[in-house]
C-alpha cells in the first residue's frame, strides 16, 4: 500500500473513531499519520497536512479533558442511587434478575461507578454472570473506551470464574460490537479446556439470557416529523430482555424532540451477533441523565414490540 492509500486509510480510522466518541483511539490513528507524514520527506504538501493533522490532534487533547474534567464521581447520594435501584428491580422475577436490572438503571442514569461495582459483585454468580460481564463491556464502550472493555474481557480469560462456553458467549458480543463499529481487534481466543461434562451442562446455565439476543445496534426509519423518511442507525448501550436502552447526544435536540414517549417504531433493523432481523417497537422510557459524563445526553428506552 503507497503512502497516500495509508494516511488516507488512516484518517477514514481516525475519524470512524472520533465520531464514535472514541476518542483515544482517533488520537492512535492521527499520532501514526503523524509518524508517517514525517518520515516521508516525498509528500509535496507535508508541512501542510503537518499542521493539519496537529490541530485535529490538539482538538481531541482538549475533548479528552474536558471530559476528562466533566464531574465523573458519584454526585447522586447514595440513599438515592438505592431507590433508583429499587425503582426499576421492582417487577424482576427473582433476586438475581433484579440486582441486575438495579445495576442496569444506574448505568442508565450515568452512575456508572456504581454500576460497575454492581455488576463486578454479580460476576460471582453463575446464573447471571455472562449478563452482567456483557454489561461491563457496555459500561466500558459506553464510559470509557475499547481498550477498557477488551482489558476486562482479557481479565476474564486467565481468571478462571468463567467457563469455556460462558468466555465464548462474552467474546462473541464484544467481537460483534468492535465489528459494528468499524474496529479491527482480534480478541485472544477462548481456551479449550473445560471437561466435557461442563459443556454438555452449559445451555441450561444461559436460559434466562437467551430468552432474547443480544441486540449491539438498531437502524430505525422515521415515519413522522422534521426527519420523515430518514434511516438512523443507533449503538444499543444496554438491554434488559426486550427493552434496549440508547444514549442520545444533546446535540441531537430535533431527533429528541420528535423520539416521543409512547412512539411506535414500525420498522426497525435489529443488529445481533448471529443475525440481523426487522421488527417494531415503541419508545418506553425518555430521560434526560442528570450526572457523570453523559449529563445531558438522553437515555431512550425502546421496548420490542415484535419481530420478524
Amino acid at each position: 500500500m503507497d503512502i497516500k492509500t495509508q494516511i488516507k486509510t488512516l484518517i477514514q480510522e481516525a475519524e470512524l473513531y472520533r465520531t464514535q466518541g472514541l476518542l483515544k483511539e482517533s488520537k492512535v490513528k492521527y499520532n501514526k499519520i503523524l509518524s508517517l507524514i514525517k518520515s516521508s520527506v516525498q509528500i509535496k504538501n507535508r508541512e501542510s497536512l503537518m499542521g493539519s493533522i496537529t490541530r485535529k490532534i490538539v482538538a481531541l487533547d482538549n475533548e479528552i479533558l474536558k471530559l476528562a474534567k466533566a464531574p465523573s464521581i458519584i454526585e447522586i447520594p447514595e440513599k438515592i442511587q438505592d431507590l433508583i435501584k429499587k425503582q426499576f428491580a421492582f417487577a424482576a422475577k427473582d433476586e438475581d434478575s433484579a440486582a441486575i436490572e438495579g445495576a442496569i438503571a444506574l448505568a442508565k442514569f450515568g452512575q456508572f461507578e456504581r454500576a460497575l461495582k454492581e455488576f463486578n459483585l454479580l460476576l460471582d454468580k453463575d446464573a447471571v454472570r455472562v449478563v452482567a460481564a456483557k454489561n461491563i463491556i457496555r459500561c466500558c464502550m459506553t464510559r470509557t473506551s475499547v481498550e477498557d472493555a477488551v482489558t476486562e474481557y482479557e481479565k476474564w480469560l486467565s481468571g478462571g470464574k468463567f467457563s469455556s462456553s460462558q468466555l465464548n458467549s462474552v467474546r462473541s458480543f464484544l467481537g460483534d460490537i468492535l465489528a459494528k463499529k468499524g474496529i479491527a481487534k482480534t480478541l485472544s481466543p477462548v481456551p479449550d479446556n473445560e471437561p466435557p461434562e461442563k459443556i454438555e451442562n452449559a445451555p441450561d446455565e444461559e436460559l434466562p439470557e437467551e430468552e432474547y439476543l443480544d441486540i449491539s445496534a438498531i437502524k430505525v426509519t422515521l415515519e413522522d416529523g422534521p426527519q420523515k423518511g430518514k434511516s438512523l442507525e443507533f449503538d444499543v448501550n444496554f438491554q434488559s430482555g426486550n427493552v434496549l436502552s440508547l444514549i442520545i447526544s444533546s446535540r441531537d435536540k430535533s431527533l429528541i424532540d420528535n423520539l416521543a414517549v409512547g412512539l411506535k417504531l414500525s420498522n426497525v433493523q435489529f443488529f445481533s451477533p448471529i443475525a440481523i432481523f426487522e421488527g417494531t417497537g415503541i419508545i418506553a422510557e425518555k430521560t434526560q441523565i442528570g450526572t457523570g459524563p453523559k449529563r445531558g445526553d438522553y437515555s431512550l428506552d425502546i421496548k420490542i414490540l415484535s419481530t420478524n
